[in-house]
């Protein structure tokens, strides 16, 4: 979800014919919200799943594990610190108060917990696979 929103969705809406930047900007605003709130609900599993599981850093989860749970962190720090941001450019775009010509450092944040997050994610999945990989032999 994060590589094809982040990294497809959101920069394509904007070549499409018609759009205009407050138009893309309310397009981006309700699909981010969807996302963040898919990523929440999936980190909420992910995390309950590892606290279940009795492991711990030094334990079974491993490097999996402790990727996970720093995409988790990444996610929580990316919208604490750099969501509204993003939303207070964002708002004063579709105010008329900046012309949003170009990307802010606000958008830049966000863009690098991005990739943060799906590195962290992309590590954690595969060291996860390849655990479990060696447990069944």
């Amino acid at each position: 979800m994060v590589l094809a929103i982040s990294f497809l969705e959101a920069p394509l809406k904007f070549q499409a014919p018609g759009i205009t930047i407050p138009l893309g900007l309310g397009i981006g605003r309700l699909v981010f919200r969807a996302l963040n709130a898919c990523e929440l609900a999936l980190a909420a599993v992910v995390t309950a799943g590892l606290l279940l599981s009795g492991g711990g850093p030094g334990g079974s989860w491993g490097l999996g594990g402790c990727a996970l749970l720093g995409a988790v962190a990444l996610l929580l720090l990316q919208l604490l610190l750099a969501r509204p941001l993003v939303t207070r450019r964002s708002d004063a775009v579709l105010a008329g108060q900046d012309p949003g010509e170009h990307r802010s450092r606000a958008h830049l944040l966000y863009v690098a917990f991005e990739v943060a997050k799906a590195a962290a994610l992309g590590v954690g999945a595969i060291a996860s696979m390849v655990a479990l990989a060696a447990l069944t032999g």
